[in-house]
């Protein structure tokens, strides 16, 4: 198995440098859906105080608007994997790009808040199968030296979406018009749609389902000669007849399976626990709790959109170059240290302006450091630890823990600011951050440049979990 041609070797003609872009292109189109999903992660941000003056909701109700598409994406993740594997990846993402435009619109033309709740439910369904379907469609057509910023790609294409909408409701927030904030999402989930029908399968799971020959011609579409797609066919063939058992039967039957399915769901209440949507949903609350005007609040959010996008460039940078264990102990350091900060300025309050632009550095601070290894490097290593045939239930359970995680966190978030004060609630982050690196360092392999097939023979050999990449 080789990279593309830049990175594999110096003599690759130019009809292979065609076939391996081919692959990295394809998994750039599948990455969009994380464009849709951030695109509605972020919308709400500043369409919520307006909403919530319209629809006169309190602390309550607006927890519910906002976990509302969380909750949706816990369901719709719960049977991501079975539609994954009945319809496949594509299958899975077209259904998600259905759902995308009808919650959009719902919501975009809701007379009150039980439709809007309706709406976002419908965008968490569609969040829930994407999340779960296109991390997992670009690991299986990536090669492994290009695997790790691929995936990650994925979460810059989240994290742009959060920015662009972000700049969206910026733009609109002086004339109050929330609706056009959520109904311009209607435009780039369009796009999804078209892109998603020129998508070719997996070819893992065309082997799964026994269409050798189709699977052959994918991936020699793919890989950068015949022989080379030729073995890596022989590779999951291998795999595939190595276990019988799939899914749940794999579960409860192996117990090196089981260890590698609650490290993914450990490594997404990570991410939760991290902090960051919190801050995504509410960052125009958070400022407010500092004493920015509504309009400058809503600015500074746009800032925060801006340096997650750029930072998470830098994670795909680094990630195949530095690794995954280095970039995300360094990523939870960052996150308590500047989580510290910001809880301490709200305990003394940041009355000044001069305290104003240090809470501002700290919370940026903070989402660069999610930003270049809890934001990515999750959903990457995910999709990396579980084998062949385990792959769709251990990435499901782990998809849905993010969302359940998600739903709890945006839910009681605006409760816990009312009730604990905002100060106490970020400390409780950065020691949660704090925890996180010793969570790395003791359980999370290194996978940079490891094959799949590698790693799920380690797995099977009975390996540390830590030790897997070796």
């Amino acid at each position: 198995m080789v990279g593309i041609a830049a990175s594999s070797s110096e003599g690759l003609s130019t009809g292979q440098t065609r076939s391996t872009a081919r692959a990295t292109t394809l998994g750039i189109l599948a990455a969009l859906a994380g464009l849709m999903f951030g695109l509605d992660t972020g919308v709400v941000a500043g369409a919520l105080p307006f909403i919530a003056t319209d629809f006169h909701a309190g602390d309550v109700l607006q927890g519910w608007i906002v976990s509302s598409m969380m909750a949706g994406a816990a369901v719709g993740s719960l049977f991501a994997g079975r539609i994954s594997v009945r319809f496949g990846r594509t299958g899975a993402m077209l259904g998600a790009a259905i759902l995308f435009l009808i919650g959009t619109l719902l919501c975009a033309l809701a007379p009150g808040a039980a439709i809007m709740i309706v709406g976002r439910i419908f965008l968490g369904l569609a969040v829930g199968v994407a999340a779960f379907a296109a991390p997992l469609y670009i690991s299986e057509i990536t090669v492994e030296s290009v695997r790790g910023a691929m995936i990650s790609f994925y979460q810059l294409m989240v994290s742009l979406g959060i920015f662009l909408a972000f700049v969206s409701d910026s733009l609109l927030a002086s004339g109050g018009h929330w609706r056009w904030m959520l109904g311009v999402m209607a435009v780039p989930a369009s796009f999804f749609l078209v892109i998603v029908l020129i998508l070719p399968h997996s070819p893992r799971w065309l082997m799964m389902r026994g269409e050798t020959e189709h699977a052959r011609r994918v991936l020699q579409s793919l890989r950068s000669d015949e022989e080379v797609a030729e073995a890596e066919l022989i590779d999951i063939q291998s795999r595939l007849q190595k276990s019988s058992d799939a899914g749940i039967g794999l579960f409860k039957s192996n117990p090196n399976f089981r260890r590698t399915v609650f490290l993914g769901m450990l490594l997404q209440i990570m991410q939760q626990l991290s902090g960051i949507n919190a801050l995504l949903y509410y960052a125009p609350r958070v400022f407010q709790a500092a004493h920015f005007g509504t309009n400058a609040a809503i600015w500074a959010t746009t800032l925060v959109g801006l340096t997650n996008m750029a930072l998470t460039g830098v994670a795909i940078a680094c990630v195949d170059r530095w690794g995954r264990r280095p970039l995300l102990i360094l990523s939870c350091a960052i996150a308590a240290f500047s989580l510290a900060g910001v809880g301490t300025l709200l305990a003394i309050g940041a009355n000044s302006f001069e305290s104003q632009l240090l809470l501002c550095g700290f919370v940026l601070l903070f989402v660069a450091g999610f930003a270049i290894g809890e934001g990515p490097l999750v959903w990457t290593l995910c999709s990396e630890v579980q084998p062949t045939r385990g792959r769709d239930f251990g990435i499901g359970c782990s998809t849905v823990t993010n969302w359940a995680a998600n739903w709890a966190i945006s839910n009681m978030f605006p409760l816990g600011m009312a009730m604990m004060g905002a100060s106490v609630t970020f400390l409780m982050f950065a020691l949660f951050n704090g925890l996180f690196i010793v969570v790395t360092v003791l359980f999370v392999p290194e996978t940079k440049g490891v094959s799949l097939e590698k790693l799920e023979a380690n797995l099977f050999a009975g390996m540390r979990l830590r030790d897997l990449g070796r």
